[in-house]
């Protein structure tokens, strides 16, 4: 459970970018490596998890984090919507990407929930070692 709750957290993460002056007359770019608070609000995951992720090109990946797999991506309006599965165990992230920051909520199967928050680190994609 940990392990999906920590992927769930990392794709909730990179999906807080900031809008540069030309890039909002395009209709928005999300490009760069973000920090993600996660925060559980109901079920059996701990009660706070912390993630570094990336966004480019409006796909999402994960620049910290163990073996999970994620989909999805962030629309040009910021709109967050992604699946993150962990072995056996999958669940869902949605929300909203504002200028900084961002936030939505998260859900695992039905074992936990709760609502994410997200900040720019930067406007340059980490790249994978």
């Amino acid at each position: 459970m940990t392990k999906l709750a920590t992927i769930l957290a990392l794709s909730a993460g990179l999906l807080a970018p900031a809008l540069s002056t030309s890039q909002a007359a395009d209709g928005g770019n999300f490009n760069g490596t973000w920090s993600v608070e996660l925060v559980t609000e109901s079920g059996l995951c701990d009660s706070r998890y912390s993630y570094a992720v990336a966004v480019q090109e409006g796909q999402v990946r994960l620049v910290s984090g163990g073996g999970a797999r994620m989909s999805g991506h962030v629309g040009p309006d910021g709109t967050v919507g992604l699946s993150v599965s962990n072995g056996t165990a999958s669940g869902n992230v949605s929300g909203r990407l504002q200028a900084r920051s961002g936030g939505g909520t998260w859900k695992v199967s039905a074992l936990c929930s709760g609502r994410w928050t997200a900040r720019r680190n930067s406007s340059q994609v980490a790249q994978a070692e």
